[in-house]
């Protein structure tokens, strides 16, 4: 019997035994990489780093390997089957309570129903050659996102603080963008949320405050002297969550991050115009 031509798996020699490794690249999974900690893969994707572990059955967050392989969505969700919003699912639309009713089918040939009366009015005249049909104009119904538009993206923003922006926002040197200001300056949420992260365990940031404000966008605020809210408070927009600092950081300055999906992206893209 010839032997088989199959091709061996391909896999990558740092995962091979590590957990998990049989989901690498999957949807909804995430490979831990050098430094990497679970507040960190917490940012990265958009999720709570508390949920992360509860997922996973991680109970000593200190124990990641390099290679190890996580799920970084809810158990129960595929998000490789889910349809993303604004597509057809296959859900039955239902008729509005001041809908008309469709006007009864006309039987073959022209006749009228059974039961049904004869039509006293006679039909409108063709138009004149040359000429088109009026055509009404299609009304979409009131407040009505515009299509494809995730309802996500929909967050009311502010400035986390007052100082003028000293660093911009760029994707591969800063991640956000850098505020001046004093010692004790207040730091203020962005938009209303609930704060999933408090503390100094991310490296780089200093005393940080991460709040999600949907299943779309979280926002990072690092650097500060003082922490004023803990894990879980609902804040709203405006609300005072920390004092402006120095905190593993070379000058007192906010760096403020807006992450969607767990990308950064410019927060002067969303932040209103001063």
């Amino acid at each position: 019997m010839a032997p088989s031509t199959t091709p061996p798996p391909i896999t990558s020699a740092e995962g091979i035994g590590k957990p998990g490794a049989e989901n690498a690249g999957k949807p909804g999974y995430y490979t831990i990489k050098p430094g990497d900690t679970l507040i960190r893969v917490g940012l990265e994707t958009g999720q709570n780093a508390r949920d992360i572990a509860r997922w996973n059955n991680i109970e000593n967050p200190n124990s990641l390997e390099v290679g190890q392989v996580i799920r970084v969505t809810p158990p129960g969700l595929d998000p490789s089957a889910t349809a993303p919003r604004g597509v057809n699912t296959g859900r039955i639309e239902t008729r509005p309570l001041d809908a008309k009713p469709a006007p009864a089918a006309s039987a073959p040939n022209g006749a009228a129903p059974p039961g049904a009366s004869a039509p006293t009015a006679a039909a409108p005249p063709p138009p004149a050659v040359g000429t088109l049909p009026p055509v009404a104009a299609a009304t979409p119904p009131p407040n009505s996102p515009p299509a494809g538009r995730d309802p996500d993206d929909d967050v009311t923003w502010t400035w986390p603080a007052g100082g003028a922006v000293i660093g911009n926002f760029d994707e591969a040197k800063s991640k956000g963008l850098t505020i001046s200001g004093k010692a004790g300056d207040p730091v203020l949420a962005a938009a209303d949320g609930r704060v999933v992260y408090a503390g100094s365990g991310l490296r780089g940031y200093g005393n940080l405050v991460i709040v999600k404000h949907n299943n779309t966008y979280l926002t990072a605020y690092a650097h500060n002297q003082a922490l004023l809210v803990k894990e879980d408070q609902v804040v709203r927009r405006g609300q005072k969550i920390a004092e402006m600092g120095s905190s593993d950081a070379e000058r007192v300055q906010l760096h403020f991050e807006i992450r969607r999906q767990g990308r950064p992206i410019d927060p002067a893209r969303l932040l209103p115009a001063r």
